[in-house]
């Protein structure tokens, strides 16, 4: 199991396609799951939860990595 970051355009486009998509290095899962409140990656298995600015601002931080912030972003477990 591994985090993945997805982002698409907001509800009001008929572009449902992907616009950004990153797989969490495994070293920063655990400080992200913590980060949304959760216990374990398991508890965050039943879906993809939207990211608030905020969160995406902590994320993006902590791994180093520029996260569109003009897009909705989701985060959930991939297998």
């Amino acid at each position: 199991m591994y985090l993945c970051i997805s982002g698409f355009l907001s509800d009001s486009s008929d572009d449902t396609s992907l616009k950004y998509e990153l797989d969490v290095a495994p070293e920063f899962e655990q400080r992200i799951v913590s980060l949304l409140g959760h216990e374990s990656m398991s508890a965050m298995a039943s879906g993809e939860w939207l990211l608030t600015a905020e969160q995406v601002r902590q994320i993006a931080a902590l791994t180093h990595e520029s996260i569109p912030l003009d897009l909705d972003v989701f985060i959930g477990v991939e297998t």
